[in-house]
């Protein structure tokens, strides 16, 4: 049957699996709107294109599953650009759609044109470095197997971002459905092998080490491997630290549990690997500058290095281990859970728990970052895991104080900014994970990082999504005033500003409001806000001139 292409397209966006598609129309990509009107697939309104990145982003990191954004040509696309780097650095399977001007016009200067032709912006050239597919589809003969390759990277193991860009006039052409026959839109299965060489290889490491230590990170999370970590680390004694974005991987309140590992986490992980570990175990995690310390080599000197993971690219990328296992996690740890089982190896018994608590309780002033002055935070999310153990998601920008004082219970879960770790991410990823799950969920970020995506709050609003904003208020931008604190004799430039009242923000979006100066008010707030049904602001009131006690050192 002959259809239009603005159809074709929502047809494939449909057997993609994809329930929702974040963005804002345009005159370019109307045709596309229309057959979204009568699909399957919802389209959400964003306010700002590069919002309804974030919102996909947000998506992809609660559900593990494709998501999309839409735009029109020109500053449509052009505003995605810092959503789609932040998915492209984290791997995210995002389609993106975006309109553009007809191809008759292509290099004669028509409105929002980005062919490249006749001094044209070159839309394709722009996100050539940002996505891993990157078509503008300017004839319908070669359509199907853009839609393959197009399927075939989102499905993939180590997906990312794919953009597809239709000129208005190839939008209204004709083509035969049967085109989406032929594509692929299921993900293949991976399956590692119980004897495959490098497992039993790992097996053999594992019991010979007197102290191994397991370092995960987030390619345990989106291989679905937590139970596998923990079922690994409670059989044969193993702590667990892990990368900022696999925060929770085990629970933070268990024994074996040494926190996060990083330049802004406290000492605990990096004291006991330095001073304990005889084999590190990574697990799905990247080893980067701020897990590493800067690639500190005390954490890797003298120790048996194995190294599990998917993506091939990060192996070897910035240590050689002694065990490489490519392959599919979750898959890896069920075939050396099976040789452990297959051996007879019963539960250990260990003083491991014992070690890690006397290590906590010990004075560790030469790593606690966060000393005097941070009180309201602390207490904040204290109270946060005892009172919201689970069914919570928290999407955070501020990073430092969740990762020192949240412990992230095994039934929540933790989004870092991650990414380019972009300010204004916060909250409209939080959304676009609201789309997917009704969760508790809270935005974490601070006053500079607000001004710049407060406006899609009113996405929330507009969608009735209940969503609880957590600001740090201490007007400034406080990474870089703690950063000229450190490195230039406190020479502050454009790092200080007034901020609006919140209040009559709060007013203005017809959410809650409260604000943060005591601990008693930070009891009386679990006490009395509703978390699970309204939209409210919560602004933490810091004193800018207290800072954290680590340097970034650039």
């Amino acid at each position: 049957m002959k259809i239009e292409v603005s159809q074709l397209i929502v047809k494939f966006i449909e057997r993609l699996g994809i329930k929702y598609i974040f963005g804002m129309p345009g005159a370019h990509i109307l045709p596309v709107y229309d057959h979204l009107y009568d699909s399957s697939v919802k389209s959400i309104l964003a306010k700002h294109e590069q919002g309804a990145a974030f919102m996909a982003g947000g998506y992809v990191r609660a559900s593990g599953n494709i998501s999309a954004c839409i735009t029109t040509a020109g500053p449509g696309a052009t505003n995605l650009v810092t959503g789609i780097a932040n998915a492209y650095a984290d791997k995210q399977p995002i389609l993106i759609i975006t309109g553009e001007a007809p191809t008759h016009i292509f290099g004669k200067g028509g409105l929002q044109e980005s062919s490249g032709e006749g001094g044209a912006i070159d839309q394709t050239a722009l996100f050539k470095g940002i996505t891993a597919y990157n078509r503008v589809i300017e004839r319908t003969d070669y359509l199907g197997q853009v839609l393959s390759q197009a399927a075939k990277i989102l499905l993939s193991p180590n997906p990312a971002p794919v953009l597809l860009s239709f000129p208005y006039n190839v939008q209204k052409e004709l083509v035969d459905d049967s085109i989406l026959d032929s594509i692929q839109t299921q993900k293949h299965v991976h399956f590692v092998h119980k004897d495959m060489p490098p497992v039993e290889a790992l097996t053999d490491a594992l019991l010979k080490a007197k102290k191994p230590v397991i370092v995960a990170g987030f390619g345990v999370i989106s291989a679905k491997a937590q139970a596998e970590v923990q079922q690994l680390s409670e059989q044969l004694q193993i702590p667990v630290t892990t990368s900022i974005k696999g925060k929770g991987i085990i629970a933070e309140q268990s024994g074996l549990s040494l926190g996060t590992l990083g330049v802004t986490s406290s000492g605990y992980a990096y004291r006991y690997i330095v001073d304990e570990a005889d084999l590190l175990l990574f697990l799905g995690a990247s080893f980067n500058e701020r897990t590493s310390y800067l690639w500190d080599k005390a954490l890797l000197e003298d120790k048996t290095i194995a190294q599990v993971d998917l993506d091939y690219t990060q192996l070897a990328k910035v240590f050689n281990a002694d065990i490489v296992v490519h392959g599919d996690m979750k898959d890896v740890l069920s075939s050396l859970l099976a040789n452990l089982a297959e051996r007879g190896i019963a539960p250990r018994q260990s003083e491991i728990a014992n070690d890690i608590q006397q290590l906590k309780a010990a004075p560790q002033n030469d790593y606690q970052i966060l000393q005097e002055g941070f009180s309201l935070p602390e207490h904040f999310f204290a109270k946060l895991a005892e009172q919201l153990p689970r069914n919570t998601m928290l999407f955070d920008d501020n990073l430092i104080f969740a990762q020192n004082f949240y412990n992230v219970s095994s039934e929540n879960r933790y989004y870092p900014n991650s990414g380019i770790s972009s300010l204004g991410h916060a909250i409209p990823a939080a959304i676009g994970a609201r789309f997917y799950q009704d969760r508790l969920t809270f935005a974490v970020l601070g006053d500079g990082g607000f001004q710049m995506c407060c406006m899609e709050i009113m996405t929330a609003v507009n969608y009735g999504l209940p969503l609880n904003i957590v600001l740090f208020n201490n007007n400034s931008m406080g990474l870089i005033r703690k950063n000229q604190h450190q490195q230039y004799k406190q020479r502050f430039i454009n790092c200080d500003f007034t901020n609006p009242d919140y209040a009559l923000l709060a007013q203005s979006f017809g959410i809650q409001h409260y604000r943060i100066e005591t601990l008693a008010e930070i009891d009386q707030l679990f006490a009395q806000a509703d978390f699970a049904k309204q939209i409210n602001l919560i602004e933490v009131i810091l004193d800018k001139n207290v800072f954290p006690n680590y340097s970034s050192r650039r």
